[in-house]
């Protein structure tokens, strides 16, 4: 059987409802929405943590954080102290390596953001990336080429979509192409420096009714209070107070948005006959629920669907029916599901389950749990049809961090909390119960951040797990044997 070239495409810090084939009324994606409409969609993805550094490591592993070890965004502010040659999934089975042993040639083309820049992760053929991972413009930055560096002055976008065309208009053999987008974003000063481009006049009037006007959570003025005083973080996170009712800023999004869309159809117009994948890391709330950004922006940290949700649309004429799709799905999932397609298996014991023969028309297996689960450090989070429950670390040494259920079905927006209603104790205990047995089952004790374990090279609250842990605790760089090489 011929295999398929397979084509996917990651947005930084975008949710589901962004999109035009996901009901938003504002947005200009007719590309995507043509890719969806010819293709599946799903309408029930969602990330498995709210970070892009996590969400990364888990799409490219299949394994969740207290696996791969990467709980937190890789501070790459202090990459001059990593070891040499370090990346955060050596070591582990990844999906380019896996795609390149079944014959495919490998290309990243695009934000990397799991290592240092200057050689490529293992798996990649062709590895064309940003120097940093914190975008701080999509113009004028610095690209690592394949071992070649220089400056780039045009958009990010357009720039990675023309490399990536290239490198696919040159291969022979089947190819897997990963182009991690460094848009939309949403944060500034990306987002909020005067730039502009060639979509930005579409928004210049735009009402974007799309976006909650909502007052601020006092979950997120918590976390800025917490950073502000110098317990964690470093980032300026005041602008996360400021951006959910900033017009420019939001237009801006937007702007990125269409720019993707654009890109999305220049690759589908050169290759149509490819797997084309559309997801994001994770989703961004643009002031739902009263905060700006990811499941990090308030205290305790949340994974409230704006943040946790996310596109998820596969297209492939002739092998993937027309059709929408009510399944759960993690990004995690993607491992299992690419692997299949192109001739492989992921390890049954991963938590990474394969969508192949759904995405072609076959019903689920019976097998299949209609559930997904996410974490974000100190909260865990398992979602069902019926509910999403929030369960929080806790312990006697640390603080009394609430639970929060949420009845989704009812509640869509997820504004009632349920967890402390006794009519829902059994509901509650059950869903904790859920949410233990499938960390027992998956995490790696040295990665279990619950059991005292560490995380790769950065947390966004070392203090806390410090008053927990003991003042020794301290992030890593690598997992050897059992023991730990500090950070």
């Amino acid at each position: 059987m011929t295999k398929p070239n397979v084509i996917l495409i990651m947005t930084d810090n975008q949710q589901a409802a962004t999109l035009g084939c996901y009901g938003n009324s504002e947005i200009h994606t007719p590309n995507l929405d043509e890719l969806a409409s010819g293709g599946i969609r799903f309408d029930r993805a969602f990330c498995a943590n709210a970070f892009c550094s996590p969400c990364r490591a888990s799409t490219l592993t299949g394994m969740m954080p207290s696996q791969h070890g990467v709980h937190s965004w890789i501070d790459d502010r202090t990459s001059g102290d990593w070891p040499d040659g370090w990346h955060a999934l050596a070591g582990l089975r990844t999906l380019p390596k896996e795609m390149q042993n079944l014959g495919y040639r490998t290309g990243l083309f695009g934000k990397y953001h799991l290592g240092e820049t200057t050689t490529p992760g293992s798996g990649w053929n062709d590895f064309v990336t940003m120097e940093h991972g914190h975008v701080r413009s999509f113009y004028d930055n610095r690209i690592i080429d394949n071992g070649e560096t220089y400056l780039q002055p045009g958009h990010a976008v357009d720039f990675f979509t023309d490399k990536a065309l290239t490198f696919m208009a040159q291969q022979a053999a089947p190819f897997f192409a990963f182009l991690p987008f460094p848009a939309p974003y949403g944060h500034w000063p990306a987002c909020n420096d005067g730039m502009r481009n060639r979509y930005s006049d579409r928004y210049d009037n735009c009402p974007m009714a799309s976006v909650p006007r909502q007052g601020l959570s006092a979950e997120a003025i918590a976390h800025f209070r917490r950073v502000d005083k110098g317990s964690g973080g470093g980032l300026d996170y005041s602008m996360l107070l400021l951006a959910p009712n900033h017009l420019p800023g939001l237009r801006n999004y937007y702007a990125q948005i269409s720019l993707i869309d654009e890109a999305v159809g220049r690759i589908a117009a050169a290759h149509p006959d490819a797997l084309i994948i559309f997801t994001a890391d994770h989703g961004l709330s643009l002031g739902h629920h009263g905060f700006w950004g990811h499941g990090a922006a308030t205290w305790p940290s949340n994974l409230h669907l704006a943040a946790h949700s996310i596109p998820m649309i596969m297209h492939h004429p002739g092998a993937i029916p027309s059709a929408t799709s009510d399944a759960l799905m993690s990004n995690t999932d993607l491992f299992a599901t690419i692997l299949e397609i192109g001739g492989g298996e992921a390890d049954s014991t991963l938590p990474s389950r394969s969508f192949a023969g759904h995405v072609k028309g076959a019903a689920l297996p019976p097998s299949h749990v209609d559930e997904v689960f996410a974490e974000q450090e100190e909260t865990r989070v398992l979602r069902t049809g019926d509910w999403a429950f929030f369960k929080r670390f806790r312990t006697d040494r640390s603080a009394d961090l609430p639970d929060a259920l949420y009845h989704v079905r009812n509640d869509p927006s997820e504004t009632q909390n349920l967890a402390n209603n006794p009519d829902y104790a059994a509901v509650t205990q059950e869903l904790s119960n859920r949410i233990d047995a499938y960390f027992t089952r998956h995490a790696r004790p040295e990665a279990d951040l619950w059991r005292g374990g560490r995380p790769k090279q950065n947390s966004t609250v070392a203090h806390f797990w410090r008053d927990v842990w003991g003042p020794d605790w301290a992030p890593v760089y690598a997992y050897d044997q059992g023991h730990l090489t500090q950070v």
